[in-house]
């Protein structure tokens, strides 16, 4: 099988130059972004990772010996974080793993894959 492309990753509006990539937020509201023009960092990484999910399967990593990445959800837990006046609150942490697969043990490097 082929790479997973940037369209198969990222949604049908996706493109990339020698020097940029272009993701459209419209791409994201599968996975729950409201487009506007002051969505965080955050909220954008968030949307990114959510839609990588869904292609990035552990079953196409199986099936396609050129897949070199999962995400996968982890174990949510609840946890404690302070709420910036000293006093705590409950916070529901939600894991989402990206595992990145490579047959040597070198440094990771995103040309790797």
């Amino acid at each position: 099988m082929a790479e997973p492309t940037i369209i198969d990753i990222f949604g049908a509006g996706a493109t990339q130059s020698a020097t940029t990539i272009t993701i459209n937020k419209a791409d994201l509201a599968s996975v729950g972004l409201t487009a506007s023009a002051s969505n965080t960092a955050e909220s954008l990484l968030a949307a990114i990772v959510l839609k990588a999910k869904s292609a990035l399967t552990q079953m196409g990593f199986d099936t396609n010996s050129d897949q070199s990445i999962t995400v996968e959800r982890g174990f949510d837990s609840i946890t404690q974080r302070d709420d910036g006046s000293g006093s705590f609150i409950s916070v529901v942490q939600n894991q989402l793993n990206v595992n990145l697969h490579k047959i040597s043990n070198t440094a990771i490097s995103a040309n790797d894959y």
